[in-house]
């Protein structure tokens, strides 16, 4: 099997044309829906697992859930004119303290489903010249757009959406063991 890359090690090229948006769009609004979906076939007993290094499949949907607080954010910041987006937390300090593990998978889907929905809304009332605005990403130290943004988002969401597969797989795997 193909090894993922870390997220803090991708590189992005960025500058995507404003036509792109209404298709990376389309893949931040289907997170809720895939993310449904790929949770729909393993065992509950496996959700709150956690590997020896790294998260639970249920503490990645979760996540997921946590940055999208920062994501709108980073409107706020495209709005508001910022020069440099909003920054990361690199320690993840929400997602470990937010106890995943102890909440339910439905009640994680739920309010990730709403938060998204409210994300993409934000996204969909942006008017043209906000579409323009340019900000430095912090951590990767790119320029980027909205268009770009949402497309980090999209790869986000991806890069957790394969990691709970992958898990999911090597737990099904442990367990049939």
């Amino acid at each position: 099997m193909i090894t993922r890359i870390k997220w803090i090690e991708r590189n992005f090229e960025l500058g995507y044309p404003l036509g792109m948006f209404p298709n990376f769009l389309e893949r931040v609004r289907g997170t809720p829906a895939r993310l449904e979906e790929l949770l729909r076939g393993i065992p509950k007993g496996i959700l709150t697992v956690k590997p020896e290094h790294g998260w639970s499949i249920q503490e990645h949907a979760g996540h997921l859930l946590d940055l999208d607080e920062l994501h709108s954010g980073r409107v706020d910041d495209f709005i508001f004119r910022a020069k440099t987006l909003r920054a990361w937390d690199g320690t993840n300090r929400k997602t470990h303290d937010a106890n995943h593990n102890r909440h339910t998978i439905d009640s994680i889907l739920k309010a990730f489903r709403e938060s998204r929905s409210r994300f993409i809304h934000r996204l969909e009332s942006l008017d043209d010249e906000t579409h323009q605005v340019i900000a430095l990403h912090p951590r990767i130290q790119k320029p980027m757009r909205v268009v770009d943004m949402v497309y980090f988002t999209a790869e986000h969401d991806d890069h957790h959406l394969s990691g709970i597969t992958e898990l999911a797989r090597l737990l099904s795997k442990k367990a049939r063991s």
